[in-house]
């Protein structure tokens, strides 16, 4: 569920996958990308929440 959340708002998905400051630093720099480049930046974005929810599973699996 929270992949499917970090299609549209990966700040709240980072921050859902237990990273507080990292979602607080990635929403200050996504929102601005969002409005002046259109929406051209999105994707890094996703791919970065993708990797932290891996990330934070992988951590409770085998820790």
């Amino acid at each position: 569920m929270n992949y499917l959340l970090a299609l549209f708002l990966p700040p709240l998905s980072i921050l859902l996958a237990g990273r507080p400051i990292v979602a607080i630093v990635t929403f200050l720099i996504w929102l601005p990308a969002i409005l002046i480049s259109g929406g051209l930046g999105h994707p890094i974005f996703i791919l970065l929440a993708w990797v932290l929810i891996y990330q934070a599973r992988a951590d409770r699996r085998y820790g």
